[in-house]
């Protein structure tokens, strides 16, 4: 195999939302009170819910942007690459970088749609409703194996987020975005029986509960005064919480089905975490009456948990000790963690280094994603225009170079006090 042959899908992307999208889905009787996006004296746009204002920040939409204009100030949507926003721009930088397919987590509403818990349980559901309708019938149905749907929870209510988890199986949907942790949001954990019936609608549809690093709204940070570079490298740090809150429950020895996908979480750490969790059942399994039915917790992990990364060449040349089956690629567009449109050269690069034969990168670049998420996009494009080769073709001439988009002259200084004043109001809001 060569670079060109290989075939990529993207198990997380990002959408930035664009302003029409409840227009087709949300019934009239609530359209005056929908989430609008609404344009600021300073150039930026911003979602506005009731008496909530949601920024895109810059962390959010680097995609094409040159490093000096990260930051965390708000943007307009002039200011950021129309792929973000926008599906057929989206395919078209999707080629130019050589990926095939990707699944594509929300933005304004949070990962696990809290903006949308009203005090109106129907006004509640229609939003999340029209938002999985839009996404669904619009931005996946506007390009048919392109992109692999996904499905917004109805967080606050059990039983209708089961409802709604079949209703979007019906149209095709196995992928659904959850919290990592719904006791951070003041909702029942999860090894409260609250859950059962989305855990039985998971297992009855086929469907993969996405856990995404920050869905819970907490931030790993030491201090108010830490510096970014740290809550940036401690990101993942929930998703451990995560997976460990999530083998040692009931739920997981309940339902021998269920799927969860550690999103964004990347797969450094899963080697040194099954030691741990296999020695943690071998010392104290006896009086905290842990039971796996006569196996490791290590050996169910991995029939219950997708590992997902970006890059993360220490998780590649561990692959064995995660399990082959339980690792998927991940390309992150357009945050600022993401490779586009140079994702194939560095995962390339990271497969030679590591010496992956062929079998084990179709596997981690698509095969594994397929399978998990019942997603085949053969039936809609032949597999032979599939490879990067072939995309990056169908894209010639597209252009994908950096450009300084931002109407912000902001200087590190600025941007570090704007960084200071976001951690001091989440801390302010977590405490």
């Amino acid at each position: 195999m060569e670079m060109n042959d290989m075939i990529l899908m993207s198990v997380d992307d990002h959408i930035i939302e664009p302003p029409d999208m409840f227009d087709n889905h949300l019934p009239a009787k609530y359209k005056d009170d929908a989430p609008r996006l609404i344009h600021m004296d300073n150039g930026a746009d911003m979602w506005k819910f009731r008496d909530r204002i949601i920024p895109n920040v810059a962390l959010n939409a680097v995609a094409g942007r040159p490093k000096e204009e990260y930051g965390l100030e708000p943007e307009g949507l002039d200011e950021i690459r129309p792929g973000c926003y926008n599906a057929a721009e989206r395919v078209k930088d999707m080629n130019a970088g050589g990926v095939l397919a990707g699944m594509n987590f929300p933005s304004f509403p949070g990962f696990a749609a809290r903006l949308f818990a009203t005090e109106d349980s129907d006004f509640s559901l229609a939003l999340v409703q029209a938002y999985n309708d839009w996404h669904i019938d619009e931005w996946c149905g506007s390009h048919p194996g392109r992109f692999i749907p996904m499905g917004l929870p109805v967080i606050w209510d059990a039983e209708l987020c089961a409802q709604e988890i079949r209703r979007n199986a019906r149209k095709g949907v196995h992928s659904l975005t959850f919290t990592e942790n719904p006791a951070a949001l003041g909702y029942p954990s999860f090894h409260s029986d609250y859950w059962d019936p989305v855990w039985q609608a998971l297992v009855d549809t086929d469907t993969v509960m996405c856990v995404h690093i920050g869905s819970s709204g907490k931030l790993s940070i030491p201090a108010v005064d830490s510096p970014p570079d740290v809550m940036i490298t401690l990101q993942p740090m929930n998703i451990v919480n995560a997976a460990a809150d999530l083998l040692w429950s009931a739920p997981i020895k309940k339902y021998k089905d269920l799927k969860i996908a550690l999103s964004e979480g990347g797969t450094g750490w899963i080697p040194y975490f099954l030691e741990r969790v296999d020695r943690t059942f071998d010392m104290h399994s006896t009086w905290t009456l842990q039971n796996f039915g006569g196996k490791l917790p290590s050996e169910v992990f991995k029939e219950h948990f997708l590992t997902c990364f970006i890059s993360d060449p220490l998780g590649v040349r561990l692959r064995h000790e995660i399990g082959i089956d339980n690792i998927s690629w991940e390309m992150d567009y357009p945050h600022s963690d993401s490779m586009w449109p140079h994702a194939p050269e560095e995962l390339w690069n990271v497969f030679q280094e590591a010496q992956v034969p062929d079998d084990e990168i179709n596997k981690i670049t698509f095969e594994n994603t397929m399978k998990w998420y019942h997603f085949d996009p053969f039936k809609h494009i032949p597999k032979e225009q599939c490879t990067v080769g072939a995309l990056r073709a169908q894209a010639e001439g597209h252009d994908v170079s950096i450009q300084a988009l931002s109407h912000h002259q902001s200087s590190a200084e600025d941007k570090l006090a704007a960084w200071e004043q976001q951690i001091q109001a989440a801390a302010a809001q977590q405490s």
